[in-house]
């Protein structure tokens, strides 16, 4: 069986659908976690589905940014759905209203994308390639992005959308209110990556239980010797 025909092959450029669909229908920009996180997504699978055609294999290249891209859009799914939207339902404005591209767009890439990725990341190989040591080198990568929108707003004031995320907006409530606000996303974000590494050891572990063990070899009953009659 060819890599084409393995459903890992399909599901991953299905994942690529989503992330590229999500960022063509809709219109904000980089500034935007959401769209830097989807962009990573897209670009790691896009590689994913050339290496795998290439190597002929089903197992993802480069776990490390693996496990990172399951964190950054797990990040914005979460963050979209609990922080954003205060948990209402994404699905009535797919159907009616002006704004339905926009919606379709936030909805690939804020639910469609993320729960696509979390499914491979458990299901799918490499297995047990996460470790303990790569959380600080993911979590850089929102610190980061805090970091540099803050700045950004300071020198820049005037920036387009300087602050896209109200947590990350000294204006209203002080440097001190977005301090705090940050440190208790990196504590969340912390326990999400060690989630993320323990559901894939956690996965491994499920999929050897669930794997049946090889049947013992049945030893065949001694040949007794032909009795021998004396002459």
């Amino acid at each position: 069986m060819t890599v084409w025909n393995r459903p890992a092959f399909w599901w991953r450029l299905g994942i690529v659908l989503s992330a590229g669909l999500g960022l063509i229908l809709g219109t904000a920009s980089l500034v935007y976690f959401t769209i830097e996180s989807n962009v990573i997504v897209l670009g790691y699978f896009a590689g994913a589905l050339y290496w795998m055609a290439r190597r002929g294999t089903t197992d993802a290249p480069a776990p490390r940014l693996r496990g990172a891209a399951v964190l950054y859009i797990t990040i914005t799914g979460i963050v979209a759905h609990v922080i954003l939207n205060h948990g209402a339902d994404p699905l009535p404005g797919l159907t009616s209203g002006p704004d339905r591209l926009q919606n379709w767009s936030s909805f690939f890439l804020h639910y469609v994308t993320p729960v696509m990725v979390m499914i491979d990341w458990l299901c799918l190989k490499p297995r047990n390639a996460s470790r303990w040591r790569d959380l600080p080198l993911w979590l850089s990568f929102p610190l980061g992005y805090a970091g540099l929108t803050l700045l950004r707003g300071a020198l820049f004031p005037h920036f387009p959308n300087a602050y896209p995320y109200f947590f990350l907006d000294p204006t209203s409530n002080g440097y001190a209110w977005v301090g705090g606000q940050i440190a208790q996303l990196t504590v969340e974000f912390i326990v999400l990556a060690a989630a993320v590494v323990g559901l894939d050891r956690l996965g491994t572990k499920a999929a050897r239980k669930l794997r049946p063990a090889p049947a013992a070899p049945v030893e065949a009953p001694p040949v007794e010797a032909p009795a021998t009659t004396d002459a």
